[in-house]
């Protein structure tokens, strides 16, 4: 049975929406698309039908995720000092440690079914890091990877004094279908990153695009470039 590749991806916004609401909405789609997966493998060429592909951004309230591989530990607020915080908090499944997602950050959750597009879960996450890249270049910042660490970085080069995280990322991925994926820092309050040890490492600052330029930044307008690049790095056709 030949696999028939589908690199159109529908773009969805939800705006500003609860965190567990829309980690329910990714767990529909993500079981969706497996379970096509799964028919198709057992279905005769001629009824195989291709998988769908979607890009859901939003922001969430203020709260608090930790993946399969983080520690509880990276957590400095008690249930008492999230109610004051106005934050909630899960453990998800996810890759990865602690992060923080709240208003002013764009979140991003690609839904792909990779064997659309390559078969590589490392350079999935070096595009996703790519199209950060080349977002912030588009508005005047210089951003990179450091080597060993996911996400992307101002003052990232080897020898820099002061490296600080402006998009973290954290995936899964199951017969090659993604869910979860990056939180780029717009004009987030980055106070509530002193509440965790973000994404378990403590030596090395977070900022954000506002704080970087001196300036708030339209959100409407990074989504668009976002997406932009997304689409272009992965060959995919916007619908």
């Amino acid at each position: 049975m030949s696999i028939l590749q589908n690199k159109r991806v529908e773009v969805i916004y939800l705006g500003e929406d609860d965190y567990q609401k829309v980690w329910d909405y990714q767990e529909s789609i993500f079981k969706k698309t497996v379970d096509r997966k799964i028919d198709n493998r057992k279905s005769v060429e001629s009824s195989v039908v291709p998988t769908d592909n979607y890009l859901i951004f939003c922001e969430h309230p203020h709260v608090y995720t930790l993946g399969k591989s983080g520690s509880i530990d990276n957590l400095l607020l008690d249930e008492e000092g999230l109610r004051e915080n106005f934050a909630q908090f899960y453990k998800i499944n996810r890759g990865g440690d602690i992060t923080y997602h709240g208003p002013g950050q764009i979140v991003a959750y690609p839904i792909l079914d990779l064997e659309n597009f390559f078969t590589d879960i490392h350079k999935y996450l070096r595009f996703l890091e790519e199209a950060v890249i080349s977002t912030m270049a588009d508005f005047g910042l210089k951003a990179g990877r450091i080597d060993g660490l996911t996400g992307v970085w101002i003052d990232f080069e080897e020898g820099a004094e002061d490296p600080r995280k402006i998009c973290a990322m954290g995936v899964k991925s199951s017969r090659w279908v993604t869910m979860h994926g990056l939180a780029l820092n717009v004009n987030t309050d980055l106070s509530y990153f002193g509440h965790i040890v973000p994404c378990g490492i403590d030596d090395k600052a977070v900022t954000s695009m506002q704080k970087e330029l001196g300036h708030e930044v339209n959100m409407d307008e990074v989504r668009a470039r976002l997406t932009h690049h997304l689409a272009t790095i992965f060959e995919m056709e916007l619908i």
